[in-house]
């Protein structure tokens, strides 16, 4: 059996030293394979759309196989011993292209017949205007002029790829396009999709419907622009929403009440729904029901109440920023199989604390996650009752992120005691300077809270825990020894403590700490440190102390 070596050599751009797809020149790369009488020549369609963009944004992921790499043109010659790649079959070579990002791949097909018909093989098609921005340019100084050449760029790759085709032939696992929602554009994505999905097998299909401008720089009225755009779009591209497994929407108004179940009957076959800025009228409650919905986003939105009515395949929801609310404006139906749960928001003094057992109550989450983003403790201390524990009782790991800095730490022990088979409990304790409205006056206008804490004291201090194994602190200090004794006097089983040092933000780096850090900088000082927290303890937890270059890759995905 022959063993074929396989080297892809990326183009390297010395002045930035990453890999990159330089523009393609049809006047330099002329098809290798000269048109015979009758045959079809190579198909240059798509370079315009790919030059279009120039290919500037260039990421570590962007490698283009060269003509002289490949040497297609020494396809046909007998004893080339250059040609290794060519001599490989055409799954094989179908999978390389398939690691390539879908403009890369595509202009292949400009070296010889053979490559146009790989290129219309792929089977993972993920298509994003941001891919096009202009040479020299970067997402963050784009003109309206730019941007509308991009998106026309992903409108012509979009049709290219999927026109070029054989129906029903090869399935493509992934389809997935990310555009702007402007002009004529989204329709004419929403009709190539929607007519790949009636001539081929389509696994996954994914929308990302962006806008012209951000959540920051959206007015009042641009979301209501945006809101009209959408549902003009939506309307006229059933087919294609109809087959998504995956939508992504932001800066949108849904001002009518049936908008959104109309998205949720119509996407029958979506997995992942995600808004972002999105908003209804105050007085609507949205209800969402939908047999195969599996995780639900809602970041930085106002949805009057959000109602998770009937999910019965929905295992993640995030709900992230409800400012505009006194009380956490959501609740849970049928949710058999939720796990994990994501709540954050900015607290000012007149919101309402979150009790956790009711909204809780009927619900099976494994994992809850809770950020407070340097401001007030919005989630409500609860003593252990017999409701508290049913609602806390499959609870195995919590992250209580961005707590702020300089309050006592022991409300967090009634989590401890209320689910009994918890394993992982971490927390961050920080203020972020460059993330912070600092300014007193303007605190005070917004009513932000100056008493960030809150007070417990559990009516059982000396309970033991027996499932806890692992604690994590990021951005430990010295005054929070007392509540890391605290823990390892509770959960006799704990295995690991790791303590890391003040997590560093390249933003702050000239704003200066609030506080100075006390966490303790040399071994020795960690020595006599661990000797303090184990006093009088008998614990066999191993504690770590690192910095925050060293957080492992389990932990780091803690951090919201």
């Amino acid at each position: 059996m022959n063993i074929v070596h396989v080297e892809i050599i990326p183009f390297k751009n010395t002045s930035t030293d990453r890999l990159i797809a330089p523009p393609f020149d049809d006047r330099r790369y002329k098809s290798p394979n000269k048109d015979t009488k009758g045959s079809r020549a190579p198909d240059f369609s798509l370079t315009s759309a790919f030059n279009a963009g120039a290919m500037g944004k260039h990421n570590s992921r962007q490698v283009l196989l060269r003509p002289w790499q490949i040497n297609a043109g020494a396809m046909g010659k007998k004893g080339n011993r250059d040609d290794r790649l060519s001599a490989l079959p055409d799954d094989i070579l179908v999978n390389i292209l398939d690691r390539l990002d879908v403009p890369e791949a595509a202009r292949t097909s400009i070296l010889s017949k053979r490559w146009i018909r790989l290129s219309s093989e792929l089977s993972h098609l993920t298509i994003n205007a941001k891919d096009f921005v202009p040479e020299g340019l970067s997402n963050a100084n784009l003109s309206v002029d730019d941007l509308v050449q991009m998106n026309d760029a992903a409108a012509e790759v979009t049709k290219s790829m999927l026109t070029r085709r054989v129906p029903g032939e090869h399935t493509i696992r992934l389809l997935s396009t990310t555009f702007y929602l402007r002009d004529a554009v989204p329709i004419s994505i929403g009709h190539a999709v929607g007519n790949a999905m009636a001539t081929h097998k389509i696994e996954k299909a994914e929308f990302t419907v962006l806008t012209q401008k951000g959540r920051e720089q959206a007015t009042v009225d641009d979301i209501i622009n945006y809101g009209a755009q959408f549902l003009s779009f939506f309307n006229e591209c059933q087919v294609a929403f109809s087959g998504l497994t995956r939508l992504y929407l932001q800066n949108l108004k849904f001002a009518e009440s049936g908008m959104l179940s109309n998205i949720l009957v119509t996407c029958k076959k979506l997995t992942y729904l995600g808004f972002l800025n999105c908003e209804t009228e105050s007085w609507m409650t949205i209800k969402f029901e939908h047999a195969q919905l599996a995780e639900l986003s809602f970041e930085d939105c106002r949805f009057g109440k959000v109602e998770l009515k009937w999910l019965p395949r929905l295992t993640r929801t995030k709900f992230a920023f409800w400012m505009t609310y006194k009380n956490l404006p959501l609740s849970f139906g049928h949710v058999p199989l939720l796990e994990a749960v994501t709540l954050t928001t900015i607290a000012l003094s007149w919101h309402e604390m979150v009790e956790l057992s009711t909204l809780l109550f009927e619900t099976s989450v494994r994992e809850l996650h809770l950020g407070f983003r340097y401001e007030k403790i919005w989630l409500q201390p609860e003593c252990l009752t017999r409701r508290v524990a049913y609602a806390f009782h499959r609870l195995r790991i919590v992250n209580l992120d961005t707590i702020p800095e300089g309050y006592d730490l022991t409300w967090t022990m009634f989590i401890l005691e209320a689910a009994a088979l918890l394993e992982e409990f971490c927390m961050t304790v920080m203020d972020h300077p460059c993330e912070m409205t600092m300014d007193k006056e303007e605190r005070s206008q917004e009513l932000y809270s100056e008493k960030k804490g809150v007070e417990w004291e559990s009516p059982t201090p000396n309970f033991k825990h027996y499932h806890l194994t692992k604690l994590i602190i990021f951005c430990f200090e010295s005054c929070m020894i007392s509540h890391v004794r605290r823990v390892m006097k509770a959960a006799v089983n704990l295995k690991d403590v790791y303590l890391y040092d003040r997590l560093t933000c390249r933003l702050c780096r000239h704003l200066k700490p609030l506080r100075p850090t006390t966490f303790p900088p040399s071994k020795k000082h960690r020595c006599s440190m661990r000797k303090h927290l184990t006093q009088d303890i008998q614990s066999h937890a191993r504690i770590r102390f690192l910095s925050s270059a060293e957080i492992h890759a389990d932990h780091a995905a803690m951090i919201l």
